[in-house]
């Protein structure tokens, strides 16, 4: 039920009419029942919700008039990622460049999270894996840390990184986890929802 309530609300934010051509935030939040919301500019959050909402992103509004202009080159370690508007944006990372992982973008989660059964399939070692405590909405969690040496979205690449082997139990049935801040934080984020696109560049 969450998920769907979820999708509804995301499409609702792409269909949302554009009053203005300068960019818009997207803001992330949740509600007293834990249920994760996106909105459109931050007095669309509740007002008690406000202190707590993230911003993952901006909507650029499509050009007036079509542009012939070329899509300009990316910079050194930037990557893109293609979505669907109306949806959750899910990336491909790949892990120590062995394999990859269908992973669901969250900036409201602190740590990126990796179901166990696909670190073991892309051969992780557990060898030095460290016992951490995993906090969430739904409550606590003692969770595994393991090392991976890089994590790869469409070529916007860093490591190490200590991710948390946990299954999420969130969302469709083939995500893999969730990309959160630990890596995020080290790029910059543009969503672009006329266009479909996500662009992470290095800070």
């Amino acid at each position: 039920m969450k998920w769907l309530a979820l999708r509804s609300l995301l499409l609702a934010l792409v269909l949302a009419p554009l009053t203005a051509r300068a960019q818009i935030e997207i803001y992330r939040w949740i509600d007293g029942e834990g249920d994760v919301h996106f909105s459109q500019g931050g007095d669309s959050v509740p007002p008690r919700f406000r202190p707590r909402a993230v911003i993952i992103g901006y909507d650029r509004p499509a050009p007036l008039e079509p542009s012939a202009a070329s899509t300009p080159d990316l910079p050194p370690g930037a990557g893109q990622v293609k979505f669907t508007p109306g949806q959750p944006i899910m990336v491909t990372a790949r892990i120590n460049d062995v394999g990859s992982v269908l992973l669901m973008l969250d900036t409201g989660a602190g740590r990126t999270v990796i179901n166990p059964a696909a670190l073991n399939t892309l051969g992780v070692s557990y060898a030095s894996a460290q016992r951490v405590s995993l906090k969430g909405v739904t409550g606590d969690a003692d969770v595994e840390a393991v090392r991976v040496e890089s994590l790869d979205v469409s070529g916007a690449k860093h490591g190490p990184l200590a991710v948390i082997s946990h299954d999420t139990g969130f969302g469709p049935e083939k995500v893999d986890g969730l990309l959160g801040r630990d890596f995020l934080d080290k790029f910059t984020i543009t969503i672009d929802n006329a266009a479909g696109v996500l662009t992470l560049t290095p800070k």
